[in-house]
């Protein structure tokens, strides 16, 4: 079987709706791409997005479909599609077609001048003003707090070398952000401006608080900076302490016991401010051990129950 130069790796859960669009536009991609494949991983859809899938194996002989036994998030599913693809570009994409599937061809065009990894930034975006905004401030604090310099973090229309698909899958950690990993494993780096569309059907998978914990996750997993800032802010907290415990003492000195009473709220204050402070600092540090609990007991990312091959590729 002659090993296809694109991979088209799309993450699915429960886009039952948006499916035969999806599968029907990235046919007609795949004409313009040449030798491609389709690489779908249903993550554990609880609606009939499993079904249509397999069903399009049947007449569509570029496509894989890989069904992992439930839901693992969505770059636990890119890592799955990643251990299957074959091409040398492999490019990611939402199912939900709000990056649409025409775009694929500009991103392996700009590989192809040379680049290790082509990111995508979003015009004109069609998404609520709470995720545009919040969308804002993560890429910008994604931004200043990893190092990695680009502008759009959340587009999962991007694409990727070869010998960046094989770092990242190399890469053991359980938890991880795709763009970012990617960032450091690559030499040349770069973005182009796509389009945009509103989601024709379904609902965003991303709650507000899965964006605070997406976040959360990305600072402690690719850096101790949190560490560094409480250690910080204790510093200055205990040196704020200090001064205050001076001038109270000062004061007691200098105007009697009676002045002294009187700071006393003062003195309380910033007591439960240091054991608030201490509990916040405390519960970071468990973030991180309980990090490092993850790493060490090595279970997989995802487990694959069935690998569905289009027209004669069969199962496996």
């Amino acid at each position: 079987m002659t090993a296809p130069r694109v991979s088209v790796v799309v993450p699915v859960f429960d886009e039952e709706a948006n499916l035969p669009e999806l599968l029907a536009r990235l046919a007609k991609v795949g004409e313009e791409l040449g030798p491609h494949e389709i690489i779908l991983v249903n993550d554990g859809s609880r609606d009939r997005s499993l079904e249509l899938m397999r069903a399009a194996t049947a007449t569509s002989p570029n496509l894989v479909v890989i069904d992992l036994n439930r839901n693992y998030g969505q770059h636990a599913a890119v890592f799955a599609g990643f251990a299957v693809a074959r091409g040398e570009v492999v490019v990611t994409l939402d199912a939900d077609l709000q990056n649409p599937p025409e775009e694929v061809p500009r991103l392996v065009a700009k590989i192809d001048e040379g680049y290790d990894v082509v990111g995508s930034v979003r015009v004109q975006r069609q998404d609520t003003l709470f995720r545009r905004t919040a969308s804002k401030i993560v890429n910008r604090l994604t931004a200043r707090v990893t190092g990695a310099k680009l502008t759009d973090y959340g587009c999962m229309l991007r694409a990727y070398r070869r010998g960046v698909v094989e770092a990242l899958s190399a890469s053991g950690e359980i938890s991880t952000f795709i763009p970012v990993l990617a960032d450091m494993f690559a030499g040349r780096v770069t973005e182009i401006p796509v389009a945009h569309a509103e989601r024709a059907a379904g609902a965003s998978k991303y709650s507000p608080w899965k964006l605070v914990r997406l976040q959360f996750d990305l600072l402690t997993s690719f850096t101790v900076l949190p560490l560094r800032l409480t250690m910080g802010v204790g510093v200055v907290t205990a040196l704020a302490s200090l001064a205050v415990a001076a001038v109270l003492l000062a004061g007691r000195l200098l105007y009697g016991s009676e002045w002294a009473v009187s700071g006393v709220f003062t003195l309380f204050a910033v007591l439960f401010g240091l054991i608030g402070f201490l509990i916040f600092a405390l519960g970071l540090l468990g973030e991180y051990v309980g990090r490092i609990y993850m790493e060490v007991r090595r279970r997989p990312r995802y487990v694959v129950r069935t690998i569905y091959r289009g027209a004669a590729g069969g199962n496996a």
